[in-house]
C-alpha cells in the first residue's frame, strides 16, 4: 500500500487512481486513498477539497438523467451510497478541518455554500433558508481574513430570502462577530507579510515570516492573557501551523518540534486538570509523530520521542520495536551525520532497560534486555565505522553504555560486566582524554562500593588494616586516569583524587598518591608552559595577520581610479593608480598605532558558543559561569522563545579552549552546550556601498543562520566598506564561502567572502610596497610627463610617470614616478632629491600610503530645472578643480545668481544631520534621506559625512527643499549595526538596532562634536542634542525665501567654521574622498 508523504503527492497519488477508476469499484478505492490522505495530512485544505469535489461529482453522476455513463445497476448503487447527505456531511467536515486557517479556509467553504444555495435555488423551503442562515452565522463567528465578503454575500442572501429578518439578523452577526474581527486585526500584519511575501516569490521570505508568526501565535497560546480567546487562539494556532506543515515548513525539523511540544503540553496540562482546552480539540500525539517522522525520517529527537510516547500510550513491545525498525530501515536517518542515530537509540535503549528494571517486569522483558541493550551498541559501532571508518569514536556522551552499565549494576548484578564496559571506553581517546569521563566512573566505582559494603562477597578486594575496607577499585581509576598526559583537566582528578585517598584510603596508599600527584603536577606545569608559550606565538602571528588583514580589507575598499581622483588638488588625498607592470591590489600599509588595540582582539579563535541558555541568562551570570577560565572582553546574547545563545569572547586563545569545559554544565536549571566558534566568521567586501545589514543578510539567507554582522567604524577611515558575518554553524559558514566571486549588481561588483582567518598573512606587493615608487613636489606648473621621466631617465629605466592635473589640465606641481628597481629609485633619491629644475628645487621622496580619510563626500549632478549646483567654487579652487568631469558637465550653465553663491546662500540650503551611527557609509545614509517620505527626487546636491562628530552636513538644490528635508528627516529611523566596540550586547535575532536622526543648521553638527569631546550635553535633551530650526526658518525655507540678514550670515560663518573644523587642510575646500567603490571584483589602491 502506497504512503505518499506531503498534500502534493497525495493529490498526485490519487489523482493517478482515479484516472483508472472505470467501475464503481475503482470509484470506490479513489474514495478510500482520499480517505487514507486525509488522516496522513488532516489541515490539508487541497486534500480536503479535491476529496470533496470527487464525492460531491459522484453524487451528481449517479443521479438520473447523468450523462456520465454510468451502468444502470451502477447508478442505483451508487444513489444509495453517495447520497446528497453524505456528500453535504463530507463537506462539513471538510470545513471543519481547515476552517481556522485564516487565509485560505473560504476557499473550501464559499464553494460548499454555494452548491447549498444552489440546492435551494431549486426547491425554496423556509427549512432550507434557516440552514444555510446558520452556515453563514457560523461562519462569521469564526475569524477569517475574508470576513468582510462572506459579510455581503450573508446580505446578498437575506435581501434575496428573508428582506423581512435582514436588519435584526445583520446587527446580531456584527455584534457575535466582534471577537472574530479583533482576532483577525491582531494578526493582519503577519498575514499581509505572508502575502507580500508569496507574492513575490519569495520562498526564503515565506518561510521566515511563518517561522516568526508561529512564535508569536505560540507566546499567546502560552499566555493565557484573556480567558475568552484562550481556545480560539489554539484553534487558530493549529490552523497556522497546518498551513505551514502542508506548505513552506513540510520538512522544517524545527517547526515540527514546536508543533509536538505544543501538543505534548497540551495534553499534559489536559491530564492535570489545567486546561481550558478541551479534550476533543487536542490531536493525538502518537498520530502528530507518525505524521512528524514520515515528513523528516533524518530526525532523531523526533524518532525518540515517538518512542516514549508509544511507551507512555502503552503500546506492545511488537508496536514499538516496529517503529525502531522503520527508523533503522529509514535511508536518511544518518543524513546530518550519527547524532540522530544515537538520539533514536537512546530512546529505544532507555525503552528496554525500563521495562526491564519494572517491578512487574516478566523475565522475558529481562531477556530482551539482557540481549537488545548489547545488540544496540554493536549495531552503532558497525553504522558508526561504515559512514567514518575508523575516525569514528562512538557517542561523547556515551548514553548507550551508560545505560547498559546501570541495567547490568543494578538489574542483573553484574558488577564485572559493567566494568568491563568502563574498561572499554577507557581504551577510546574520546573519553579518556575526558577528566568528565574518569569522575563518572569513579562516582560509579564509590557507589558499588557503598552498596557492598555490607554484603560478604564485595566487587573491591579485601584489603585489611585495623578492620577497614578501602574502594581500591576507586581508587584505581585515578591512577589510570593520571597516566593519560592528554587529560583535559588534570588538575581536578589531582584534587579530587587526593580528597578521596584522605578519605578512604591507607596511609600507604595515601602516600603513594601524594607522590604521583607530585610528579604529575610537574609534568602538567610544563605543559601548561609549553601551552602558554604556544598561545603566546599563536597570539602574536594573530596580531600581525590580523594587522595584515586590516590592511587587506583598507586595500579592498579603495576606489577604482577615475579622473577626479587623477585631477584631485595639491593639498588634497592622493588615490592611487594602476601602475603598468605592478599587480592591481596593493595592500596598505598598517593603521596608526592609535588603534592597535582593536587589531589585538581575535574574536574568530578566542570565541566559544553558549546554547541553550535560559531566557533570563545576563552577561554577569555568564561571566560568573566562566570566571575561573580567563578574562572575558565581551558576551553578545541573542533571546530565542525559550532560552537563549550567547557568544562568549575571551581574551586569548588558551582562554577559549579552557572554557569548552563547560560544556553540558548546568546553567541554572538548563544544562548548556558550550563549542568553540572557530570557523563560523567570514570577512566579507566587495558589495555596494549603500549595503546595510538587511542586504548582507539577503546575501546569506539560503546559507545558514546569521547570528550577527559586524560591521566596522567609519571614525577613523570613511572608506572601509567590509564586514565580519558570523553563522550560527560552522556549515553554514562554510556554504556562505560559496558565494564568494558571485557578480552584484549585473557584475558591477563581485563578492568577496572568505573564512576570517588571523593566520592567513598576505604579502605586501606592488611598487609603492616594494618602495620603487616615487614622490616628486615643487615641479614647475609647465611641467609635462615626457620632461618628468627624462629627467629621472638618468637614475634607471622608468616604467611609469603621473603628474596630477586640475581640470583645466593645469599640473599640481606634483609628481609620481615608478622605477624598475628599488636600487634605481634609491639612486634617483640621492641625485635629484634638492636638484634645481626649471628654477624650483624640487623634492624626491618614497611614495607613502594616504592617512586615513575622516570624512566622506557624495555629490550629485541636479536635475534638468534644479535651482542650483552644489556649493560652486571660483575658477580654477582646489575644490572646484577636485570634482568629476560627470558632476562638473552636467552642472546648469552659470548664471548670476547660481555660478557663484555666496556662503550664506550655501548655508541656507544646507542641513545638518545629527545622530548618524559611525558605522554608516556616506551612500548609506544618502539612500535613507533620499528614501525618507516627501523627499522630492534628485533633491540633495551634495552630503558630507562626518563620523567622528555623529552627522552629516547635506546641502539642498534649494532652501525650500532643505526645508521639506529637515521636516522630513527630524526623528527619522536609521537602522545601523554595532561596530564591535567591545561592550556586552543583548541583541534580537535578525534585528538590527535603530537610532532616531535629528535634523539642525550647520553650525549644530560642530556643537554636537564639542559635546560629546566634553562628556557633555547640550540643552535640549539626549546626548550632544542641539537645537534645530525653528519654525519661521521652516516657513522661510518654504515660501523660499533668500535666506539674506544677519541670521543667514551668522549661519554661513558656522558652516564655515564647522567645515574647516573637521576637514584636514587638503579637505577644507571639498570635501572629495568619496566613498570607495568596488567594481567587477577588482581593487584598486
Amino acid at each position: 500500500m502506497a504512503n505518499p508523504v506531503g498534500e502534493d503527492n497525495w493529490v498526485e497519488f490519487v489523482d493517478h487512481q482515479l484516472r483508472e477508476a472505470a467501475d464503481l469499484e475503482g470509484r470506490v478505492r479513489v474514495i478510500e486513498a482520499f480517505r487514507r490522505a486525509t488522516l496522513a495530512e488532516p489541515g490539508s485544505l487541497k486534500v480536503w477539497t479535491a476529496y470533496c469535489e470527487y464525492f460531491w461529482s459522484l453524487y451528481t453522476d449517479c443521479q438520473p438523467g447523468s450523462d456520465a455513463g454510468w451502468p444502470p445497476e451502477e447508478q442505483q448503487i451508487g444513489r444509495e451510497t453517495f447520497t446528497l447527505d453524505a456528500a453535504l456531511n463530507l463537506w462539513q467536515e471538510g470545513y471543519e478541518a481547515v476552517q481556522y486557517r485564516l487565509s485560505d479556509s473560504h476557499e473550501l467553504w464559499n464553494r460548499w455554500v454555494s452548491l447549498e444555495m444552489e440546492l435551494l435555488r431549486r426547491n425554496v423551503t423556509e427549512p432550507g433558508v434557516r440552514r444555510i442562515t446558520h452556515l453563514f452565522k457560523n461562519r462569521l463567528a469564526v475569524p477569517h481574513m475574508t470576513w468582510d465578503a462572506t459579510s455581503q454575500m450573508f446580505s446578498s442572501f437575506l435581501s434575496e430570502y428573508n428582506r423581512q429578518a435582514y436588519e435584526s439578523e445583520m446587527l446580531q452577526v456584527t455584534r457575535n462577530a466582534r471577537d472574530a474581527k479583533r482576532l483577525c486585526d491582531m494578526r493582519d500584519p503577519w498575514e499581509t507579510k505572508l502575502a507580500r511575501a508569496a507574492k513575490a516569490g519569495d520562498a526564503a521570505a515565506l518561510r521566515a515570516t511563518m517561522s516568526e508568526y508561529l512564535d508569536w501565535e505560540i507566546r499567546l497560546v502560552k499566555s493565557k492573557k484573556d480567558a475568552r480567546d484562550v481556545v480560539v487562539n489554539f484553534q487558530i494556532c493549529l490552523g497556522l501551523f497546518s498551513r505551514a506543515l502542508t506548505g513552506p515548513l513540510a520538512a522544517d525539523e524545527d517547526t515540527w518540534l514546536n508543533f509536538i511540544v505544543l501538543i505534548s503540553t497540551s495534553h499534559t496540562e489536559l491530564k492535570a486538570g489545567r486546561s481550558p482546552v478541551p479534550a476533543r480539540l487536542v490531536p493525538n500525539m502518537l498520530d502528530v509523530l507518525q505524521r512528524a517522522v514520515r515528513h523528516i525520517p533524518w530526525s532523531g529527537p523526533i524518532w525518540a520521542r515517538y518512542i516514549l510516547t508509544a511507551e507512555e500510550a502503552g503500546l506492545s513491545f511488537t508496536d514499538i520495536e516496529r517503529i525502531k525498525h522503520a527508523a533503522t530501515d529509514s535511508a536518511q536517518l544518518d543524513r546530518e551525520g550519527m547524532a540522530s542515530v544515537l538520539d533514536m537509540y537512546s530512546a529505544w535503549c532507555s525503552y528496554l532497560k525500563r521495562s526491564a528494571m519494572n517491578p512487574n517486569a516478566t523475565e522475558e522483558a529481562v531477556d530482551v534486555a539482557e540481549v537488545g541493550l548489547p545488540s544496540a551498541l554493536e549495531d552503532v559501532k558497525h553504522w558508526g565505522k561504515r559512514k567514518y571508518g575508523d575516525a569514528y569514536q562512538g557517542d561523547p556522551d556515551y548514553r548507550l553504555e551508560k545505560i547498559l552499565i546501570q541495567f547490568l549494576t543494578e538489574k542483573k548484578d553484574d558488577i564485572e560486566g559493567a566494568r568491563a564496559v568502563w574498561e572499554q571506553l577507557s581504551q577510546v581517546e574520546l573519553h579518556a582524554n575526558s577528566y568528565d569521563f574518569w569522575l563518572n566512573w569513579y562516582m560509579w566505582e564509590m557507589m558499588v562500593f557503598a552498596a557492598n559494603r555490607s554484603k560478604t562477597r564485595s566487587p573491591t578486594p579485601a584489603t585489611m588494616a585495623q578492620g577497614l575496607r578501602v574502594p581500591s577499585f576507586a581508587t584505581r581509576v585515578f591512577t589510570r586516569a593520571l597516566k593519560v598526559r592528554t587529560v583535559d583537566w588534570p588538575e581536578r582528578l589531582m584534587e579530587v583524587y587526593l580528597k578521596h585517598c584522605n578519605d578512604y584510603e591507607l596511609a600507604e596508599t595515601l602516600r603513594e598518591a601524594q607522590d604521583t600527584i607530585y610528579k604529575t603536577r610537574k609534568g602538567v606545569a610544563k605543559r601548561r608552559q609549553r601551552e602558554s608559550a604556544q598561545a603566546a606565538e599563536a597570539a602574536q602571528a594573530a596580531l600581525a595577520a590580523q594587522q595584515q588583514a586590516a590592511q587587506a580589507a583598507n586595500a579592498a575598499d579603495q576606489p577604482m581610479t577615475d579622473l577626479a581622483d587623477a585631477n584631485s588638488s595639491p593639498g588634497s588625498k592622493r588615490k592611487r593608480e594602476e601602475t603598468p607592470g605592478e599587480d592591481v591590489g596593493v595592500s596598505k600599509r598598517s593603521k596608526s598605532e592609535t588603534h592597535s588595540e582593536e587589531l589585538k582582539r581575535d574574536r574568530e579563535n578566542t570565541s566559544v558558543w553558549v546554547s541553550n541558555l535560559p531566557r533570563d541568562a545576563t552577561q554577569t551570570k555568564l561571566k560568573q559561569f566562566f570566571r575561573e577560565f580567563g578574562h572575558i572582553n565581551n558576551i553578545v546574547i541573542q533571546k530565542r522563545d525559550d532560552a537563549a545563545v550567547a557568544l562568549v569572547e575571551f581574551r586569548t586563545a588558551d582562554d577559549a579552549r579552557s572554557a569548552l569545559l563547560r560544556d553540558n554544565k548546568y546553567f541554572g536549571d538548563h544544562v548548556v552546550q558550550v563549542t568553540a566558534a572557530t570557523d563560523c566568521t567570514l570577512f566579507v567586501t566587495n558589495y555596494p556601498p549603500e549595503a546595510d545589514e538587511q542586504y548582507v543578510r539577503d546575501l546569506f539567507k539560503n546559507c545558514g543562520e546569521v547570528f550577527s554582522i559586524r560591521f566596522p567604524s567609519l571614525k577613523y577611515n570613511t572608506k572601509r566598506r567590509f564586514c565580519y558575518v558570523t553563522f550560527r554553524d560552522r556549515d553554514a559558514a562554510a556554504a556562505a564561502t560559496k558565494l564568494d566571486g558571485k557578480p552584484l549588481e549585473s557584475g558591477k561588483y563581485k563578492l568577496l567572502a572568505k573564512f576570517s582567518d588571523p593566520l592567513a598573512r598576505q604579502q605586501r606587493h606592488g611598487a609603492q610596497a616594494e618602495e620603487r615608487e616615487l614622490h616628486v613636489v615643487n615641479l614647475p606648473r609647465g611641467t609635462s610627463e615626457d620632461d618628468v621621466r627624462g629627467l629621472f631617465a638618468k637614475a634607471g629605466r622608468v616604467v611609469s610617470v603621473r603628474v596630477p592635473r586640475n581640470m583645466a589640465g593645469q599640473s599640481h606641481g606634483t609628481a609620481f614616478v615608478v622605477m624598475e628597481t628599488k636600487a634605481e629609485a634609491q639612486e634617483a633619491i640621492r641625485a635629484l632629491d634638492k636638484l634645481i629644475f626649471g628654477q624650483h628645487p624640487i623634492k624626491v621622496e618614497l611614495s607613502r600610503p594616504p592617512t586615513h580619510k575622516v570624512t566622506a563626500t557624495d555629490r550629485t549632478a541636479p536635475a534638468d530645472g534644479a535651482a542650483a549646483p552644489p556649493s560652486p567654487q571660483p575658477p580654477h579652487s582646489p575644490a572646484r578643480d577636485a570634482r568629476s568631469p560627470a558632476s562638473s558637465s552636467s552642472e546648469p550653465a552659470p548664471s548670476a545668481d547660481t555660478n557663484n553663491p555666496t556662503a550664506a546662500a550655501i548655508a541656507a540650503r544646507t542641513v545638518a544631520v545629527l545622530g548618524v551611527p559611525d558605522t554608516v557609509t556616506v551612500a548609506r545614509l544618502r539612500a535613507v534621506l533620499a528614501a525618507a517620505p516627501g523627499m522630492p527626487p534628485d533633491s540633495i546636491a551634495k552630503l558630507v559625512l562626518h563620523p567622528t562628530h555623529g552627522g552629516a552636513l547635506v546641502e539642498l538644490v534649494s532652501e525650500a527643499a532643505a526645508g521639506r528635508a529637515a521636516l522630513a528627516w527630524e526623528g527619522l529611523e536609521m537602522p545601523f549595526e554595532g561596530a564591535g566596540d567591545g561592550q556586552g550586547q543583548e541583541q534580537e535575532p535578525g534585528k538590527p538596532q535603530k537610532r532616531r536622526l535629528r535634523t539642525g543648521k550647520p553650525a549644530d553638527l560642530s556643537a554636537a562634536a564639542a559635546a560629546a569631546a566634553n562628556g557633555t550635553a547640550a540643552q535640549g535633551g539626549g546626548p550632544a542634542a542641539v537645537a534645530g530650526k525653528s519654525n519661521a526658518d521652516f516657513k522661510r525655507m518654504f515660501l523660499g525665501g533668500s535666506g539674506s540678514g544677519d541670521a543667514a550670515a551668522s549661519t554661513a560663518a558656522a558652516t564655515t567654521s564647522a567645515t574647516a573644523a573637521t576637514a584636514t587642510p587638503g579637505e577644507q575646500d571639498g570635501q572629495e574622498a568619496g566613498e570607495g567603490v568596488l567594481r567587477n571584483g577588482s581593487r584598486a589602491d
